[in-house]
Formats: C-alpha cells, sequence, structure tokens
C-alpha cells in the first residue's frame, strides 16, 4: 500500500469543495441578502449629519463607485452594493454612469465598460422592483 501525497490529496478535497459550491457566490444572490440602507441612514451615516460641511452621502457613495471601477471592477459585490446605495442616496442613473465612464481615462475601457454593465443590471433590477 503506497502512501498519497499529501499536497496531492489536499489539491483533491479542495477541488471537491469548490464543485459543492458552484454558485454559492454568486453576486445577485448575495446581493439580495444584503439590503439597502434607507436614505436617511446613509446621510446620517456617511453624508452632513455627522460631517457638517463634508461631502453629502451621495458623492460620498460615488467615490467607492469610482474606486471599484479603478480596481477593474472585479469586486462585483461590492460594486453592485455601492451603485445600491448611491441611486438610494440620490444619485441619478446619469450621475452613477458618469463617475463610471470617467474611470476609463485612468483605469482603461476595459474596466470602465464591465463597471457600466454592472451598473445597468444594477439600475435594471431597481426599476423593476
Amino acid at each position: 500500500m503506497s502512501a498519497q501525497n499529501p499536497f496531492a490529496a489536499m489539491m483533491a478535497q479542495m477541488q471537491e469543495m469548490a464543485r459543492n459550491m458552484q454558485g454559492a457566490f454568486d453576486p445577485k444572490t448575495i446581493e439580495a441578502m444584503w439590503p439597502t440602507m434607507p436614505a436617511e441612514m446613509m446621510e446620517m451615516m456617511f453624508g452632513n449629519t455627522l460631517n457638517d460641511g463634508g461631502l453629502d452621502a451621495k458623492t460620498r457613495l460615488l467615490l467607492p463607485i469610482a474606486g471599484l471601477v479603478m480596481q477593474g471592477a472585479q469586486n462585483e459585490i461590492a460594486l453592485r452594493s455601492a451603485i445600491r446605495h448611491a441611486s438610494e442616496a440620490g444619485a441619478s442613473a446619469q450621475e452613477i454612469s458618469a463617475a463610471i465612464g470617467q474611470m476609463a481615462a485612468f483605469a482603461g475601457l476595459p474596466a470602465s465598460s464591465r463597471g457600466l454593465e454592472i451598473a445597468a443590471d444594477v439600475l435594471k433590477t431597481e426599476d423593476e422592483a
């Protein structure tokens, strides 16, 4: 009887786990579990209520959208959440699109295009709700 290579055994176990978890990390599934904060709560926590004279909640939420697109729009869950929250805080679809589109000059067209695809899907879903 030969001993199994521990690395090969670990890899086989990880591959089996990955097969069993397929679909568990779908961004839309996770998004459905994380509700959007009410605009008033966002303004209190992120806007001028606690930061008099600072950025309003809408602007504070457009900034992470731009930052996430700068990273290549790879963290879809965080980007979808930021878009939902910015919309709830009063950002229009045009303002969200402009923030994402502006990143094309810094992050490139692929990142900006991916961000716009995600935003279109999130905003379409909100319109249907």
